[in-house]
């Protein structure tokens, strides 16, 4: 089934400055120069309100897995956009760029907060959900809508990932919350947090160890963007695992979920590109 192992062709420039990819390492996060065009963003947009209208029983800021078009195993209807955003080229050059010639795409999430009622994201990080070893990933978490302090813009603790150390969380009974596993209190400073405000078409590139999260929505105006996650391909996405307990407060399901080699090879070996691949996708 080659065709899901994909070849993107190289670019001739970089995407990133060399102080980009320098501030990615060193901080756990970058806000690139580079932003989606707004012949990009304003139908991505559109798709958003078709993916959202889509899981009238979905919370908006729980579409998984929203670029595997039609109803998924993650119980979201989602859209061939949103793969096709994951393939843009500049986006992979960029994850290259901080990860590697070798990348494969695995997931792709909305965040939607609804305006006054948009649900918290405790800080957390990301590899405490996954499974993927050795953890690795670059998430690109773009803005669709605008993304401020005032209606629950990512937070993040720069530095946090360097040592590449998935710190304690605990479990959260909480309803409104996007994530119901949390890190314990003491394992970092949230003083120390940066709010990483990004109007449409902007985009934050962060670590797996990155330790992040967001406030809730009280705002009156909606924020939503989309997180893609592409991994090295010398991680093995090992389905046999299951991270979180199937506590997370999603629903995820890793043993079907299709990868994609985007860039480069299977360094590892391990990594299946046929499960959970469609005719559509």
């Amino acid at each position: 089934m080659t065709g899901f192992l994909l070849s993107i062709k190289p670019m001739q420039n970089p995407i990133l400055q060399p102080d980009e990819v320098a501030s990615y390492h060193r901080n756990g996060y970058v806000i690139p120069s580079f932003r989606l065009p707004a012949d990009m963003v304003d139908p991505l947009q559109i798709t958003l309100q078709q993916l959202i209208d889509a899981n009238p029983g979905v919370r908006p800021e729980k579409l998984v897995s929203a670029h595997l078009e039609g109803k998924n195993d993650d119980g979201v209807v989602g859209s061939r956009d949103f793969l096709n955003l994951a393939m843009y080229p500049p986006l992979v050059e960029m994850v290259s760029q901080v990860i590697g010639d070798d990348v494969a795409l695995w997931g792709c999430q909305v965040f939607c907060k609804p305006a006054e009622e948009g649900y918290e994201t405790p800080w957390h990080q990301d590899g405490q959900y996954w499974p993927i070893r050795p953890l690795a990933t670059c998430t690109v978490w773009i803005a669709l809508e605008p993304s401020l302090r005032s209606n629950g813009c990512l937070r993040v603790i720069p530095g946090s990932h360097k040592d590449k150390v998935l710190h304690p969380h605990l479990h959260e009974d909480r309803t409104d919350l996007v994530l119901n596993q949390a890190l314990q209190a003491d394992t970092f400073d949230p003083t120390k947090a940066v709010d990483l405000e990004l109007q449409p078409g902007q985009m934050s590139l962060h670590d797996v160890h990155m330790i992040h999260g967001a406030e809730a929505n009280t705002s009156g105006i909606r924020r939503t963007g989309v997180a893609i996650r592409y991994m090295p391909t010398s991680s093995h996405f090992d389905r046999s695992l299951h991270p979180a307990q199937g506590k997370s407060g999603l629903t995820l399901n890793f043993a079907t979920r299709p990868l994609w080699l985007l860039k480069g090879r299977d360094v590892c070996g391990l990594n299946d590109f046929v499960t959970g691949h469609r005719a559509s996708h």
